[in-house]
């Protein structure tokens, strides 16, 4: 016999899953009449349980709140309290999403508001107040004199909440309140009327060129457009359901609609994939999503997803870096989980691009991501029918010891290399090895050769497995730190780290980090050297210094996430600490002031023996106490200086971005005009198109004519190196400054005196203004 817990669990979790709107033989009224009996049933046993879960589903199951409106309605009907308490508790989870600043809480909070309302479970009125308070709030917001225009996003937001309810709920408001659901969209065309035209520079996947984003509807404009159609039509729309979370391919396959939506469930996730300024789910969930349908729909959604890999790779050269980056990311990901296959011979042309033209620097990308995932001569098997392609494959090799017997034989490198792995074989101590290094090695030769030859070998001892040089890194930590006792000292084993593994760009960037969390080298360093002259000429073709400067970031950053975290951990603790604590002191209290008539005489009434366990209790207590709190110190210490090494990054990180970006901008002229650089003079000289043997067959329209790839680069692209230079690094800024916004907003007013001041080429001030949202206009 099921378990009844199970069972309304499971109709609630499934409900519609199986109606004829999802392909199924079931009307969904018969699953609503099934579940709304059961838990009828069960509301006595498990009420908190069926209103908790209830909650859930709705906010994770969003495109089921019809049904969970319906559910709740019906169950009103027969037990108020229960619906009063839904209803207490949504309102309670709304009012929290909006202190929290949880968008997409705020936003099914509402749907499910007004969902209760169609089922008559609150009244039209409380809705159409919600509405006008977020409307006054917006308006309130947007004022040039009582409120503040520079978070026009958060009003929008309001704007966008009221207008997303509507359809789900506009008809029912439309017909019960009129009069006051005309007085909501009139407040919402008023508030149209006042607010700026936003260009969304901040979120903009592709950088637009020209003056046409200006004519352009932005996203709450067009929303506006699309909810007046929707009231022209009568509110009558065509169902439709939202990507979320479980199970979404399921759902995606099995949506009730009566059209082919293959290619908008693509337009959807790559919209989300690429959502700035960071994706509602980590970037593996979507690859996820993707494989699965690809699998269920496998005549469809391949094709799909395949012309939207082309349409962004023609448009690559305009995409956001950050968005680029997330691409790469997924699409070799993507190869990977099917066999690696891919018409390569379509991007073959991009061989006689220049070697900084952007997809050329994404198909290289594509093609080192994918070695990490495999290995070199599967890939290379990969592209067998673009064999051009072949020349941005990375090097066939593994690690460059360069006092190996073949690199170094007879040199002193080599003999004292071969030594220090003697003592290591012979098991000696870091002790003896930095006694050694003290004695024999740097008074004779010196502090950078010492480095050179003890990292390099250190190095070739670990290069045999990830593993092998985690424990080399452990183990020898402190010989590491001797030899990096400064910046440029670690900028020195940076050197002989990427020197080393020079055909691996994946275990540079391992090593690096690795030695980085184990504090032998600083993010100071890492940028120094990033900003090294031989680094600042691979930034248009190569990933591999952004890649290093990312993780350095995200390292110092996620340091900073931890000891908060921590720390509101440890304050938690104290709390509990405390109330125990006192707790035991005052248990021990009062049995210390018992007392007992013997003989007339007032004695102790607790006995010995318990008096000294229950001291014993509150001196454990309180000592638990002052440990939690010298945590507690220890850890905010630690966060003031984790700040200040934050504070010290950013501001060596513009400093060195200024410093690049000033000697290679264009001048601008004295009017302000700010200089294009996508239509910058190009160097022919510098575009090698060589003669290829390919040929390509053009048969779109009837088209019978010969395409050389050659040809095909020629038309593609026609930018300088030096522009592509600027974008490049430019966009790297913007990307930085907008993921990192919240860090770099406390040290702006040291930013600004420092760095953003007068001097500031404008388009390095535009770049930084644009990734932090911050008005050019600012001082």
């Amino acid at each position: 016999m099921p378990d009844p817990m199970n069972s309304w669990r499971t109709l609630l979790l499934r409900i519609g899953d199986k109606c004829t709107e999802y392909g199924g033989s079931v009307d969904y009224r018969e699953h609503i009449d099934t579940c709304y009996s059961v838990l009828l049933r069960e509301l006595e046993h498990s009420r908190d349980d069926i209103i908790e879960l209830l909650l859930q589903c709705a906010e994770q199951l969003p495109h089921k709140i019809p049904f969970y409106g319906v559910l709740a309605g019906l169950i009103n009907l027969e037990n108020e309290d229960f619906t009063k308490e839904i209803v207490a508790n949504t309102l309670t989870k709304f009012q929290d999403a909006i202190e929290e600043g949880s968008c997409d809480r705020i936003r099914l909070s509402m749907r499910f508001l007004t969902c209760l309302m169609c089922s008559n479970v609150i009244s039209p009125n409380s809705i159409i107040e919600i509405f006008e308070t977020l409307l006054s709030s917006a308006a309130t917001t947007v004022d040039e004199e009582s409120g503040n225009p520079c978070w026009q996003a958060r009003a929008d937001f309001y704007i966008s909440c009221i207008l997303s309810c509507l359809p789900w709920g506009g008809a029912e408001l439309n017909e019960q309140v009129p009069d006051e659901f005309e007085r909501v969209m009139v407040g919402v065309q008023s508030y149209l009327s006042i607010r700026r035209h936003s260009h969304d520079i901040l979120f903009s996947v592709f950088d637009t060129v020209g003056d046409n984003a200006l004519d352009r509807k932005d996203f709450l404009e067009d929303l506006w457009d699309r909810i007046q159609v929707l009231s022209h039509n009568g509110w009558k729309a065509d169902s439709g359901n939202a990507l979320y979370r479980k199970e979404c391919a399921t759902y995606l396959v099995g949506l009730p609609v009566p059209f082919r939506y293959e290619y908008l469930m693509a337009e959807t996730i790559f919209s989300q994939l690429l959502l700035l300024p960071q994706a509602p789910f980590k970037s593996m969930y979507y690859t996820l999503v993707i494989i699965d349908l690809c699998k269920a729909l496998p005549g469809a959604f391949p094709a799909v997803v395949a012309g939207a890999v082309r349409a962004l790779f023609e448009k690559i050269a305009d995409l956001d870096m950050e968005c680029r980056t997330r691409l790469i990311l997924w699409f070799s990901h993507h190869l990977a989980n099917f066999q690696y296959i891919w018409p390569w011979e379509e991007w073959a042309y991009v061989k006689y691009l220049p070697k900084w033209a952007p997809q050329r620097v994404f198909v290289q990308e594509i093609l080192q991501r994918e070695i990490r995932l495999c290995y070199w001569d599967k890939i290379k098997q990969s592209i067998e029918n673009a064999p051009a392609l072949e020349e941005l494959l990375p090097p066939k090799g593994g690690p460059c010891f360069i006092y190996s017997i073949d690199n170094d034989q007879g040199g002193k490198g080599h003999k004292l290399s071969a030594e220090l792995k003697s003592m290591v074989r012979s098991r000696k101590t870091t002790r003896e090895i930095i006694l050694w290094m003290e004695e024999n090695l740097i008074p004779l030769h010196g502090n950078k050769f010492a480095a050179e030859v003890v990292i390099q070998t250190l190095l070739d001892i670990g290069s045999k497995s990830f593993t092998h040089l985690i424990t080399v890194l452990e183990r020898y930590g402190l010989v590491f730190a001797k030899l990096s006792t400064n910046v440029d000292m670690q900028v020195l084993v940076i050197n002989e780290v990427t020197s080393y593994w020079k055909n691996n760009t994946q275990m540079i960037a391992i090593a690096i980090d690795r030695m980085m969390g184990y504090r032998l080298i600083s993010n100071l360093a890492i940028v120094s050297w990033v900003f090294s002259e031989a680094n600042v000429n691979q930034f248009h073709l190569s990933d591999r210094p952004w890649e290093i400067l990312r993780n350095a970031i995200n390292k110092t950053y996620n340091r900073i996430s931890d000891l908060r975290k921590e720390i509101r951990s440890l304050e938690n603790e104290i709390l509990l600490a405390v109330e125990t604590s006192m707790k035991a002191q005052k248990e021990y209290e009062a049995a210390e002031l018992k007392l007992e008539i013997v003989d007339g005489q007032p004695v102790q009434a607790e006995k010995p023996g318990r008096l000294k366990r229950l001291k014993g209790y509150a001196d454990r207590a309180k000592y638990e106490e002052n440990s939690i709190r010298e945590s507690l110190e220890a850890k905010e210490a630690l966060l003031i200086r984790a700040l200040e090494e934050n504070k010290e990054l950013f501001i060596s990180l513009y400093k060195s971005f200024k410093f690049a970006l000033t000697e290679r901008l264009p001048s601008f002229s004295p009017d302000g005009k700010l200089p294009n650089l996508r239509y910058g003079q190009i160097d022919f000289m510098t575009v090698d198109l060589e003669k290829p043997p390919k040929i390509d067959v053009d048969h779109e329209n009837g088209n019978n004519s010969i395409v050389s790839d050659g040809e095909r680069a020629a038309n593609a692209y026609n930018i300088g190196e030096l522009e592509q230079w600027c974008l490049t690094t430019l966009g790297h800024v913007k990307a930085i400054s907008r993921q990192y916004s919240t860090e770099i907003w406390p040290h702006v007013e040291v930013l600004d005196a420092e760095i953003f001041n007068k001097e500031i080429h404008p388009l390095f001030r535009k770049a930084v203004y644009d990734g932090l949202g911050r008005s050019i206009t600012e001082p």
